[in-house]
């Protein structure tokens, strides 16, 4: 009754969406699971349909658009991480967001993007794949993304549009701490910011840039 509600369920070969959606008419027509791959992250359906990771079918909200960036940067992320760590070379990722409040609220609390990406780190993280990975970052979630927002008198973060006098200081802030991203010592590994940040970010060991916008 009402609006769908979304949920995440666990499938096996033979399951029936059908039957786990409560009788919903988007699943009716042979979305029982024929075959699972995890060379590809791929579900292929008896009904010749083939997703994967990442993939949307159907009706779709802007959140979960936007969940399912933050999971595929993260993913991305970790899986350039499995390649460079041995070479030193740290990885970073950033993405852009048109609103502070998403991420951060004015009086420094998380946002809903902060909150999306913790519970994909770790989702992520906890996969057997990446046992190593979590092994190796340790730290607390909350220390391994953090974003560089201007603020008002008060102290309160808030939007710029990247051409005002607080956006200048931030622009410095990142630059002096351009060579402490770079150290394994910083636990700091996904950066979020409101704005193109200029010469900011003209860091090679950005990987990864997400535009989480309109």
């Amino acid at each position: 009754s009402g609006a769908p509600k979304k949920k995440s369920r666990i499938v096996k070969i033979g399951d029936n969406l059908y039957d786990y959606s409560g009788g919903l008419e988007e699943y009716r027509n042979g979305f029982v699971v024929k075959q699972i791959d995890g060379r590809d992250d791929s579900v292929e359906f008896l009904n010749g349909i083939k997703i994967f990771a990442g993939d949307v079918i159907g009706a779709v909200d802007e959140d979960q658009l936007r969940r399912i960036q933050i999971r595929e940067t993260i993913l991305s992320h970790i899986q350039r991480e499995r390649q460079l760590f041995y070479k030193g070379i740290k990885v970073l990722s950033l993405f852009f967001i048109d609103e502070v409040r998403k991420y951060r609220t004015p009086e420094g609390g998380k946002g809903l993007y902060a909150e999306m990406f913790e519970d994909c780190y770790r989702e992520l993280l906890d996969l057997p794949r990446y046992a190593e990975l979590k092994e190796r970052f340790f730290t607390p979630v909350e220390d391994v993304h953090d974003g560089y927002f201007s603020q008002d008198k008060k102290g309160n973060y808030k939007d710029t549009k990247g051409d005002s006098q607080d956006d200048s200081t931030t622009y410095n802030t990142i630059v002096k701490d351009k060579e402490r991203l770079l150290s394994f010592e910083c636990p700091l590994r996904f950066i979020f910011s409101h704005s193109a940040l200029k010469e900011g970010w003209d860091n090679p060991n950005v990987f990864q840039v997400c535009t989480l916008i309109d």
